[in-house]
């Protein structure tokens, strides 16, 4: 059985329930980044070998974590950034499922990409001994 991005939400908001700081919300965000890229290289590997169900599976996985990321979003604390992400998400998000109708790596790649530019960004927010600004903190929901 799947998780859907409801309960990678679910999951998030009870990590958060339980104490846990901004810092902590934001290393659930990396985990869930990193997610991402490894369910991208997975269904690479799958479709190198035509393992069509398998590809398949690791798409949806990886859209399904994009979509656990998109949810847990603020929007109005986030402002524009958080609008700007959302939208980046969701053509994420396309570019995977046209992936995989398409058995095309390309999208594979420039989705890779994109998510190591963010997941980047991200990591700055993550450094050790330094708590993140409330801005920062404030693109994801309580």
């Amino acid at each position: 059985m799947h998780a859907s991005p409801r309960d990678a939400l679910g999951q998030y908001r009870h990590t958060d329930a339980w104490g846990a700081t901004s810092g902590d919300r934001i290393q659930l965000v990396l985990r869930m980044m990193d997610g991402v890229l490894d369910r991208i290289a997975l269904a690479r590997g799958h479709m190198r070998r035509k393992e069509v169900a398998a590809k398949g599976e690791a798409i949806g996985r990886a859209i399904r974590l994009i979509d656990g990321l998109r949810a847990a979003l603020d929007r109005q604390q986030g402002g524009e950034l958080a609008d700007n992400l959302e939208r980046l998400y969701d053509y994420m998000a396309r570019r995977l499922a046209e992936a995989n109708l398409h058995n095309d790596e390309g999208p594979l790649d420039e989705v890779a990409r994109l998510m190591d530019e963010i997941h980047a960004g991200w990591s700055s927010l993550a450094t050790p001994g330094e708590g993140p600004r409330a801005t920062d903190a404030s693109l994801l929901r309580a």
